[in-house]
């Protein structure tokens, strides 16, 4: 199939944030009360929102998730980000390819809260490949797991979803994009913070890579 769109997720795709996010997340949580290892913390919130899971994080804590406690979250989350973020390797110079080959048809489609997102995209470089093709699922209907962000990309892009390719790194996303009835590729490096080649084939992506440098050559 010749793919008219691509479909990007950010964390774990575009820039290497899951490990700066979870550190804080683990932290934050640990203080609260709740005795949580970095490798749990990763594995239960890859992929999804904090509040999300939050009957768990209350049950571990045995206090309630409030809006400040949030606000606290992305403050320090925030500026850790600003601090350390890097690109996932490749995937800048994947972008501005697939980007020259598409004429410019490519989005970013999150699970995270915008203002995380464009500031990452800026903060390594991307912002201007992806202009205002920049899609949160904080403010969908729903987010991943179900396929909203995508259909929503897709439409802004005026693409049928069946003739947009993702580029996902967790199962929540996988699932999205194989609900949004497009095809889904997955990204699995060696490093943490992403899930690995067998769930994600599990979970519905046609292909997987450990190397971004790969992508434009799947539009071929």
């Amino acid at each position: 199939m010749k793919f008219e769109a691509i479909l990007f997720d950010c964390d774990g795709v575009l820039v290497d944030s899951e490990p700066i996010t979870n550190g804080v997340l683990c932290t934050m949580l640990n203080e609260a009360g709740w005795a949580i290892s970095a490798q749990d913390c990763m594995e239960i919130f890859i992929g999804k929102t904090v509040r999300s899971e939050a009957a768990r994080i209350e049950a571990h804590t045995g206090q309630p998730l409030t809006d400040a406690w949030m606000a606290q979250f992305y403050a320090r989350r925030n500026a850790e980000l600003q601090a350390r973020l890097q690109p996932i390797a490749g995937a800048v110079n994947a972008v501005r390819a697939v980007h020259a080959l598409l004429g410019g048809r490519i989005a970013c489609a999150s699970g995270a809260d915008r203002q995380k997102v464009e500031m990452q995209l800026a903060q390594v470089g991307l912002a201007s490949y992806f202009g205002d093709r920049v899609f949160s699922g904080h403010e969908m209907p729903r987010t991943k797991p179900a396929p909203d962000v995508y259909l929503a990309a897709a439409a802004a892009l005026k693409v049928d979803p069946a003739r947009c390719l993702v580029v996902e790194d967790t199962v929540t996303g996988v699932t999205a994009g194989v609900a949004a009835g497009a095809t889904v590729v997955g990204y699995s490096p060696s490093s943490v913070g992403h899930s690995s080649p067998e769930a994600l084939r599990a979970a519905g992506a046609v292909q997987v890579i450990a190397d971004m440098a790969l992508l434009p050559a799947l539009l071929a």
